[in-house]
C-alpha cells in the first residue's frame, strides 16, 4: 500500500512539476497560479466524478464552496488531519497564499 501510495503521490509531484515548467518556460507571469487552480478542475470540476485510489470515492464539486471551508479543508490535508492521499499530496504543495487564492478563486460567486 505504501509503494502505491508513493507512486501516486509521485506521479501527482511530477505530472504538477511538468505542466509547471511548460507554463512557465511559455514566458507567462500567471502560469503557475493558473496551473494550481487548474489542478483542481481535473477532479473537482467534473459533474458527478469519483477517484478509483485508494477506493472509489465521490469527488465534490468546489465551485461556490466558502472560501473558509477550502481553506480549512486544504491545511487539514497537509497537517495530516484529512487522509485522502492525493490531497494530502498536493495540499503539501501549497503555501498559504496558494491556498487562499484557491479558496478565492472557487468561492467566488459563479458570474
Amino acid at each position: 500500500m505504501r509503494q502505491i501510495l508513493r507512486f501516486a503521490l509521485l506521479s501527482t509531484a511530477l505530472a504538477l512539476a511538468t505542466a509547471a515548467s511548460a507554463q512557465q518556460k511559455a514566458g507567462d507571469a500567471d502560469a503557475a497560479h493558473r496551473n494550481k487552480i487548474a489542478m483542481c478542475i481535473g477532479c473537482h470540476g467534473i459533474p458527478g466524478y469519483r477517484t478509483a485510489f485508494p477506493e472509489v470515492y465521490h469527488v465534490p464539486k468546489i465551485a461556490g464552496q466558502q472560501p473558509g471551508y477550502i481553506v480549512a479543508a486544504l491545511k487539514a490535508y497537509k497537517a495530516g488531519e484529512r487522509s485522502h492521499p492525493s490531497m494530502r499530496g498536493v495540499a503539501a504543495s501549497l503555501s498559504e497564499q496558494d491556498m487562499a487564492d484557491l479558496a478565492a478563486y472557487y468561492g467566488a460567486p459563479a458570474k
